[in-house]
């Protein structure tokens, strides 16, 4: 839910792009959640920096978003905005929308109940209201298709309003509900990446992670994104250390390469049949038999 003062979804990166002559930007990018999905709107001249909040007409009603650009022109690989800003977002709109959050966990509840009624297979994430509290989005996942029809009309009966319900994925579903990571910190869905990428077991076997489920998926059960967006920075690694069965020349003699941490830049050297001993990369060079090698 928005807050007047909260400012945490457009990055320093994302407002550097905007802080120039913003006034005569002609389109701006709103999302409605935190690292949500980008929406173009017609700027309309309204005097709104990235981090401000702005209340607009969506194709469900009006609502309140947050600016995270300022452009002249949408992307070439996005429509030309048929909507537009209509006013900055003021303290009445925030305590409408505060109102309205605390009726949609009140909502969920009750339609989560009606779920129940109609023996159907499915959980419901979140609701949310739009800022005129005529529509209803309910969002819920499933294991398959859910022929909801029968209980839309009963929530509709229940709360009338518009209702609509929305399937998400897995991933979906964490990037609403947050948590914490392997890695101790919030999800990165939620704090940053506003899209998902395709990620593929060989992006563990590139970074010589385990490949246990359990070291290398997330909270909603699927390989992690950071896997994907961390892969640039452990490819550079990779080519700066000798491959795993090469031979090395080490300050203690020859040896096989057993191990590597890319991350630290550090190896195992095998010396003997008993005998290893981890090093920095740094200090090893080829043997004489590998110097045709590419490391």
């Amino acid at each position: 839910m928005p807050t007047q003062n909260n400012q945490a979804d457009t990055s320093p990166s994302e407002r550097s792009q905007s802080q120039a002559n913003n006034a005569k930007k002609k389109v701006a990018a709103l999302c409605f959640r935190r690292s949500g999905t980008l929406y173009w709107f017609k700027a309309n001249d309204v005097d709104a920096r990235p981090g401000e909040f702005v209340v607009v007409d969506t194709e469900k009603g009006p609502d309140i978003g947050q600016v995270v650009y300022l452009e002249d022109q949408v992307p070439p690989d996005r429509p030309e905005p048929t909507k537009s800003l209509k006013r900055k977002a003021q303290h009445k709109d925030f305590e409408r929308k505060r109102q309205l959050h605390q009726k949609a966990s009140r909502t969920l509840q009750t339609a989560q109940e009606k779920v129940v009624e109609h023996g159907l297979e499915m959980k419901l994430v979140n609701a949310e209201y739009t800022l005129d509290g005529r529509h209803l989005t309910i969002c819920f996942t499933a294991e398959g298709r859910v022929d909801f029809r029968e209980l839309v009309r009963d929530l509709a009966s229940a709360f009338h309003c518009r209702i609509e319900l929305r399937q998400i994925g897995v991933r979906d579903e964490a990037k609403i509900v947050g948590g914490l990571g392997p890695c101790g910190q919030a999800l990165c869905c939620q704090r940053f990446l506003r899209d998902f990428e395709p990620v593929g077991i060989r992006l563990a076997k590139d970074q010589d992670l385990p490949l246990n489920p359990e070291k290398i998926s997330g909270v909603c059960d699927r390989l992690m994104c950071c896997l994907h967006y961390e892969n640039d920075a452990y490819s550079a690694a990779r080519d700066k250390l000798p491959e795993v069965g090469d031979q090395v020349q080490t300050a203690h003699g020859q040896g096989r390469v057993m191990e590597r941490n890319l991350l630290k830049r550090e190896i195992t050297v095998q010396l003997g049949p008993e005998h290893t001993v981890s090093m920095p990369a740094a200090e090893v060079q080829p043997a004489a038999e590998d110097t045709n090698n590419n490391h």
